[in-house]
């Protein structure tokens, strides 16, 4: 199989992770979501939870010292910044799969990727956050409103764009329709089918 990044937008608790790890496992590709964070923090050298609040979060502030004391800047550009280097590393080493992180937008000039948006009905993402988090409705509302709050912010903020806008995505699909198992299937056909292009 020819080299492919996939990059997989999401709406909270509309199963992107999920249809991306099946996708990953069927294709033998490598799957990147939460290692991001991981990567980030061993190349900055910041705590891990003041990276994951920066990851989400517009203009976390932290401080370092200097030789004229404490000295403070923006986190949350500096975590971009590296995610934007650990991306292209983790595209141009192999196969892979990409979870959010405004994928599409940090590798636009690259040929070789796939760019897909998942979504679903907020009824049905409420019923997958409850089911999947052990929670009651209400709260599987608020935590849907609080990621979507800050996801399509955080994307905003380094594309100038909304997540689920078609451009610059190559396919948006609704993962009610199949369900997870089968829209991992029906994106792993349209893998297959760009093999044969």
């Amino acid at each position: 199989m020819k080299h492919l990044v996939i990059t997989i937008g999401c709406e909270y608790g509309a199963g992107g992770p999920q249809i991306g790890k099946m996708l990953a496992s069927a294709l033998g590709f490598e799957y990147y979501d939460r290692d991001l964070v991981d990567s980030v923090v061993a190349r900055i050298g910041v705590e891990k939870d003041l990276v994951e609040k920066a990851d989400k979060e517009k203009n976390v502030h932290y401080s370092f010292d200097t030789t004229l004391g404490p000295r403070y800047a923006n986190l949350t550009n500096r975590v971009i910044s590296a995610q934007f280097q650990v991306i292209h590393e983790m595209a141009e080493k192999s196969s892979c799969i990409i979870i959010g992180r405004s994928g599409n937008y940090i590798l636009q000039d690259r040929d070789d990727v796939l760019n897909v948006f998942i979504y679903a009905p907020l009824e049905t993402r409420v019923r997958s956050v409850m089911e999947q988090e052990k929670v009651n409705q209400k709260k599987a509302e608020e935590i849907i409103s609080y990621n979507d709050e800050q996801n399509h912010s955080r994307h905003k903020y380094i594309t100038g764009t909304y997540r689920g806008d078609r451009k610059g995505r190559h396919l948006l699909i609704d993962s009610s329709v199949l369900g997870w198992e089968k829209t991992a299937q029906y994106l792993l056909m349209m893998v297959e089918m760009l093999e044969e292009k």
